[in-house]
C-alpha cells in the first residue's frame, strides 16, 4: 500500500519514517513539509520505499491511493493539515496531541465523522503487553473496584532539550511537559482502569531555569468518576540521563493499580509487571513478578508501536477496531485544559464532557 507522511521537522519524524519504511505492508511513501529547505534535504538523502518528497500538499493528497496519511507538524498546524486529509477522504493517523487545544480536536472529530474516515492519535502505549496484562486484570476483577492510581513520568531536563524549539512556545506548543509527555500516561490511566477523570486539582511550575513559556513541572491530584483517586507527576527532572527525544535512558516512569484485593504496578518501562492478588494456591505468595517478550524493534515505540500500526491499517481496510480514536486524544486534552485552569484558580475543576 502507499501511505503519506506529513511532516518532515517533528522531532518524531524520523522514527515514523523507519516505522513506515520497515512495515512490509507498505510499498510505498510520499512525504511532505511546508519547508522547502526541508524536502530538499530529504531528497538528498534518500530512503527506502520513499517516492516522492514536495512542498505541495494538495499533489499528496489528491492521489486517491494513498491508503492513509500519518500526520506529524507542529501542534498550531495540526488542525490545519489534518483537516486538509480528511477534507480529501484519506484516513488518518496523528501525533498527539492531535491539535492545539480541545477545541481544535472536536472540530477533526466532526470531519472525521461526515468524511467516514478512521483517525486515531498516536497512542502506542496501549498496546505495550504490560499494559494489555494490566487492562486485562482490572476488567476481569482480579484486584477488585479500585481505590487509587499513580503515575509518574520524569525526563531529561528542558537544557537537553532544546530550549529554544517551538516545543517550549506556548503559542506553538499549547502547553508543556502534560500536552508533550504526560498525555500518554494520562491516557493510560483511563485505558487500564475503564475509568473517567472527572475532576482535576493541579500545581504546574516552570523551574528549569530556561526561557521558556511553558509548564516543565506538573503535580496532580485526580478524582475518578467511579470515585476513586489518583495522583500524577510529570516533569523535566532528570540531570544525568543523557540528552535527545529518542534516549531511551532518559524517562523514568510508574504507574500503579490500587485495588479492593490486590494491586498492579508498571514499575518503569520494562516489560514487566508486579501483580499482587489473591493466590491460586492456599499459601503460594500473593505478589509476583510477571515478564513479557518484547522484540526488538526500531519502530516508534517498538514492537508494540508495530502492532499499534498494524491494529490501525487492518481497520482502516474494515478489519477490527483502530486502537485509538480522536476521542481519546479529546479526553486527555480536556484533563490537561482541566490542570491549567486548576494551576491558574487554585481550585479542583471539573473536567469538560
Amino acid at each position: 500500500m502507499k501511505v503519506a507522511l506529513l511532516g518532515l521537522s517533528h522531532p518524531h519524524s524520523g522514527i515514523l519514517l523507519a516505522t513506515l519504511a520497515g512495515l512490509p505492508e507498505i510499498t510505498e511513501i510520499c512525504l511532505w513539509d511546508a519547508d522547502d529547505a526541508v524536502v530538499a534535504r530529504q531528497i538528498a538523502t534518500p530512503q527506502p520505499k520513499v517516492i516522492q518528497a514536495t512542498s505541495e500538499l494538495d499533489c499528496i493528497l489528491s492521489q486517491t491511493d494513498i491508503a492513509f496519511a500519518l500526520v506529524g507538524v507542529r501542534h498550531d498546524q495540526m488542525a490545519a493539515v489534518a483537516g486538509q486529509v480528511l477534507a480529501s477522504g484519506h484516513h488518518l493517523m496523528i501525533e498527539k496531541p492531535a491539535g492545539l487545544n480541545a477545541a481544535e480536536i472536536v472540530i477533526l472529530q466532526r470531519q472525521a465523522e461526515a468524511a467516514g474516515c478512521i483517525a486515531s492519535v498516536l497512542y502506542p502505549r496501549r498496546l505495550h503487553p504490560c499494559m494489555i496484562a494490566a487492562r486485562q486484570w482490572v476488567a476481569g476483577g482480579g484486584i477488585g473496584p479500585l481505590l487509587t492510581m499513580e503515575g509518574r513520568f520524569l525526563a531529561t531536563q528542558v537544557r537537553f532539550r532544546e530550549p529554544a524549539s517551538w516545543l517550549f512556545r506556548r503559542p506553538l506548543a499549547g502547553g508543556g511537559i502534560l500536552l508533550w509527555l504526560g498525555c500518554h500516561m494520562l491516557d493510560l490511566l483511563h485505558h487500564v482502569s475503564g475509568d473517567e477523570i472527572v475532576e482535576v486539582g493541579a500545581s504546574l511550575a516552570i523551574r528549569s531555569g530556561e526561557q521558556i513559556e511553558v509548564e516543565d513541572c506538573a503535580a496532580l491530584s485526580l478524582r475518578f468518576a467511579s470515585g476513586a483517586i489518583g495522583t500524577f507527576h510529570a516533569g523535566y527532572t532528570l540531570a544525568f540521563s543523557g540528552s535527545g527525544y529518542l534516549n531511551r535512558t532518559g524517562y523514568d516512569s510508574y504507574l500503579g493499580f490500587n485495588g479492593r484485593a490486590g494491586r498492579i504496578v508498571w514499575p518503569d518501562l520494562n516489560p514487566r509487571l508486579y501483580v499482587e492478588s489473591a493466590p491460586a494456591t492456599p499459601g503460594a505468595p500473593a505478589g509476583r513478578e510477571e515478564s513479557f517478550a518484547l522484540p526488538e524493534s526500531s519502530a516508534y515505540g517498538g514492537s508494540f508501536g508495530e502492532t499499534f500500526f498494524r491494529q490501525f491499517i487492518a481497520a482502516t481496510q474494515g478489519s477490527g477496531e483502530p486502537p485509538t480514536r480522536l476521542a481519546d486524544a479529546l479526553r486527555t486534552a480536556r484533563v490537561i485544559e482541566a490542570a491549567d485552569e486548576s494551576a491558574r484558580t487554585g481550585r479542583f475543576v471539573r473536567v469538560a464532557s
